[in-house]
């Protein structure tokens, strides 16, 4: 077993190697019947994951409402968001997933990314992605066909950042050239970054590159099949092992022996089921699990406290972390 690389206090907590934790997505509540959220307790709902112990809190980079798409995340800027959320909260890591990179210039990512990273003490951990929204694109001038490219630069760019007085070259961000720098630096020596998907690069240059892997809810058989291909193609690249993790989406049931019914990434189900699956992930591999709870039928404080009283305690490990102060 190879352990994963320390980076900092939320990369620490959330992810341990053969160990499976399980985060929330933002905004905890049903809004199924619409694109949009109320956000109405919103605030509550994430220091009450924070009090029963759930490891992470995930929001999403949604520039646009594009209807079509069939979802308009928690509609805050992220990293505003993210700030705010900092302030309210002391040890639960916060998750964006994920940064639609060409959609934005990197010196911004990373100077945001920082500066939440410093202020809440180390607990960031920034998803990053290619987009997929196409309507995006138009919108800020920006050609959809080359998001590869701009991804790859942007990723770069942000990696550079953390060091003192950078230097690079790129053909659409413009050039450091060893004269300014950027601030703040993160917590630790890097912000960690998880790759969404494939974000239009191969798996060899993602598994080298990335610090964790956020991949889509598939069959379990082929998940572990994608599991230990990035596994494999971690090992020829780094002396650390890095870290899977995905979505799901659960709607609830108050009887615990509810048999499974499929829903748009997930499934309707009691928590018995619910805890067998999980246990199926830990077993191919899987680190960590975003639960997201926009199809939930059950009183929402209901459901948060169930699966805390019920799954948390099957799963999250009670060694000791490490932490930088």
């Amino acid at each position: 077993m190879r352990e994963f690389e320390p980076i900092n206090n939320a990369y620490n907590s959330v992810f341990k190697a053969d160990e499976l934790s399980i985060g929330i997505v933002v905004p905890i509540e049903n809004y199924d019947q619409g694109l949009l959220p109320s956000m109405e307790h919103h605030l509550e709902r994430v220091e009450l994951i924070e009090a029963l112990g759930f490891k992470s809190l995930w929001i999403r980079d949604v520039p646009f409402n594009v209807p079509s798409f069939g979802d308009a995340g928690q509609m805050y800027d992220p990293f505003t968001y993210l700030g705010f959320l900092a302030a309210k909260t002391t040890k639960i890591a916060l998750g964006v997933s994920s940064i639609a990179l060409p959609l934005h210039h990197p010196v911004h990512v990373a100077k945001s990314a920082a500066t939440i990273d410093q202020l809440s003490g180390g607990r960031l951990l920034l998803g990053v992605a290619s987009g997929d929204r196409f309507d995006e694109y138009p919108a800020m001038g920006i050609d959809y066909d080359n998001r590869g490219e701009l991804f790859r630069e942007a990723f770069h760019y942000i990696r550079k950042s953390q060091q003192s007085f950078p230097q690079l070259e790129t053909k659409n961000f413009g050039e450091l050239k060893g004269h300014i720098d950027i601030l703040p630096k993160a917590k630790s020596h890097k912000i960690p970054m998880l790759m969404t998907g494939f974000s239009q690069q191969t798996l060899e240059w993602n598994a080298e590159q990335a610090d964790g892997w956020m991949y889509y809810p598939r069959d379990p058989r082929q998940q572990k099949y994608r599991i230990e291909e990035w596994r494999a193609l971690v090992s020829e690249s780094s002396e650390f092992d890095k870290p899977f993790m995905q979505p799901l989406y659960v709607d609830l049931q108050e009887d615990d022996n509810f048999r499974p019914q499929p829903i748009h990434l997930g499934f309707r189900t009691g928590v018995n089921y619910l805890n067998t699956y999980l246990h199926q992930l830990k077993t191919i591999g899987v680190n960590h699990v975003s639960i997201n709870l926009r199809f939930n039928s059950i009183d929402m404080e209901l459901t948060l406290e169930r699966l805390a009283e019920k799954v948390l305690p099957e799963f999250q490990s009670n060694k000791k972390e490490i932490t930088f102060s």
